[in-house]
């Protein structure tokens, strides 16, 4: 393939595709047998994976700069016209889920398929696509906003992932200073923040009942893909973190401010952003000397994997430096054309760069090895299934760490597992908080505020947000930017969290018997949902009572070994 930065960027004839899908619909109401089914179907998979391709090229080079107006317009052109797309897609899926010829398709294409497309139905009308365009367009806004921050500091100026580095320094006034620049930042952009997320709430709620739901929340699990677990099931898994996992977090806290000599019940939450007293563990190196070991340590962790580090490589399908004007956050995406995923993020100089170089990694390594499958939407699974591949992949590097750590590896993977567990009680604050939000949708900003600091000071009691008044009157949700763009898609970092405290388990008796589940989860892609795809691949199912306390006390002691060490 070409490499990325010689793809010609080119905005769809969203006409065109639209017609093209009229006139494949028309087709297929109008087939005269299995086999000419068949190949409508296929040609539409063809067209699918065309359109993803120049959406997705899109969207990352938009990320890569928001700045640049011809990418910013194409990037709004994508925002307006896809809903069309949507429209004229939904009218296919009809045309499909109703053929005289559905039982022949269900043998081909799989059950599952037809599930996918019913449960697409359910979540889409024509008489949303207006509501849908201008989602599009506040979910830009904020990334817009996100992306213009300019904070001085220290003499100098920095967006939102570059002050990273500062809020984990060994000086503490340095660590207070720089989170309350940032906080100082997310003040200023409060009101306006907050109000962009006042319009998707109520759009969104707006949506769901034109299609006929009581709120946005059934319509978000629809829209996610979630076929075999609803709201109940994550109501009662949020209990089992609770339950299983809230004090031992607590405990590590304490843990943690004895390793820096510091008072517990004294220190502010910009002291937990530091590990140990002389320092987070820091990677060793360059830019390019970290790229050096990550590809030494693919190389070396398979065949499969060595494969695909220098296929990224060699197509230049990593974006991973911060700089002005560049979006914040990381993420895997995939482009069709040309199988091939691309990393985008923003390295710091904390080892959040390693964990990215592992996480994000880990999702464009099942994307290269589900490359192949032909039916689009078996290549990817549901979101919370997708990070199972990234949070294991994580451990799966645990051996390699003394590349890029050296004499810090040990301390690196202390504070990686004591993060793991700490992640946990902030995810479901995240998670409980979106279903208040669209059970409650005329809150106030204020109100939403006064529920997010109420939870978390129920799964996250620690927390004393000293000199951060914006962050300390509960709104620290506004920097989280899946609260906006993603609804209800926080609580799938926490389940693959879980399913990767499994896989850590696993790996402590037999890693290589381990690393081969993974492989295999990898391959089957998306084919199956998420329970299915646990009980497929032989994982333990989080939402069964008693699941959770049982990996998370298995993971405890791994850590506890670590830490006597």
């Amino acid at each position: 393939m070409q490499k990325f930065e010689e793809i010609k960027l080119k905005v769809p004839n969203f006409d065109k595709i639209i017609e093209k899908i009229n006139n494949l619909e028309d087709s297929l109401k109008n087939a005269s047998n299995e086999k000419e089914v068949l190949k409508i179907v296929n040609n539409f998979h063809r067209l699918d994976d065309e359109v993803s391709s120049l959406v997705t090229i899109i969207t990352i080079r938009y990320s890569l700069d928001t700045h640049d107006q011809k990418i910013a317009k194409a990037n709004d052109a994508c925002d307006e016209n896809m809903p069309r797309v949507s429209a004229a897609t939904n009218n296919f899926y009809k045309a499909l889920v109703n053929s005289k010829y559905r039982n022949y398709l269900e043998n081909k294409l799989g059950s599952y398929y037809f599930v996918m497309l019913e449960n697409s139905l359910k979540s889409f009308d024509e008489k949303i696509i207006e509501d849908l365009i201008e989602e599009n367009r506040l979910s830009s806004n904020y990334d817009k906003i996100m992306a213009s921050a300019q904070i001085e500091f220290e003499g100098k100026t920095y967006n939102l992932s570059q002050m990273g580095k500062f809020s984990k320094s060994l000086d503490r006034e340095t660590r207070r200073k720089a989170s309350i620049a940032v906080d100082n930042w997310l003040s200023e952009h409060e009101e306006e923040i907050g109000t962009i997320y006042d319009k998707l709430v109520h759009l969104r709620d707006n949506m769901a009942h034109k299609l006929g739901y009581d709120n946005f929340v059934k319509l978000g699990y629809l829209r996610l893909g979630r076929s075999d677990y609803d709201a109940e099931m994550v109501k009662n898994y949020r209990k089992q973190i609770s339950d299983s996992v809230v004090e031992i977090c607590q405990k590590l806290y304490k843990i943690q401010a004895k390793r820096l000599g510091m008072n517990f019940n004294k220190m502010a939450t910009y002291d937990f952003n530091l590990s140990f007293k002389d320092g987070n563990p820091m990677p060793k190196g360059s830019f390019e000397e970290l790229i050096n070991c990550a590809k030494t340590m693919y190389e070396d962790m398979s065949k499969e994997s060595g494969e695909f580090i220098n296929f990224m490589l060699d197509n230049h399908l990593m974006d991973l430096k911060a700089r002005n004007y560049k979006a914040p956050g990381g993420y895997m995406t995939y482009i069709p054309k040309y199988k091939a995923p691309f990393i985008f993020a923003n390295f710091n100089g904390t080892q959040d760069d390693v964990n990215v170089l592992t996480h994000e990694a880990g999702h464009a390594f099942q994307g290269y090895l589900s490359r192949n499958i032909k039916i689009p939407i078996y290549r990817m699974p549901t979101l919370e299934a997708c990070e199972i591949h990234s949070m294991s992949m994580e451990f799966f590097a645990w051996p390699y760490m003394d590349l890029f750590f050296k004499e810090d590896s040990k301390k690196y993977k202390i504070s990686h597992l004591e993060d793991a567990f700490k992640f946990l009680p902030y995810g479901i604050t995240i998670d409980e908080f979106q279903h208040w939000v669209y059970e409650n949708p005329n809150a106030t900003h204020a109100e939403r505020c006064e529920k997010f600091k109420e939870i978390e000071s129920r799964y996250t009691p620690h927390k004393h947000y000293i000199d951060l008044p914006c962050s300390g009157h509960g709104a620290y949700w506004i920097r989280q930017s899946h609260v906006f763009g993603s609804p209800f898609y926080y609580i799938d970092y926490t389940l693959a969290q879980v399913l990767a405290l499994s896989f850590l388990n696993m790996m402590d008796k037999d890693r290589q018997k381990a690393f081969n589940k993974y492989i295999k989860l990898c391959k089957c892609g998306g084919k199956y949902p998420f329970v299915g795809l646990l009980e497929k691949n032989h994982l333990i199912n989080p939402f069964i009572d008693g699941n959770v306390k049982k990996i998370v006390q298995k993971s405890y002691k791994i850590l506890k070994k670590l830490e006597s060490e």
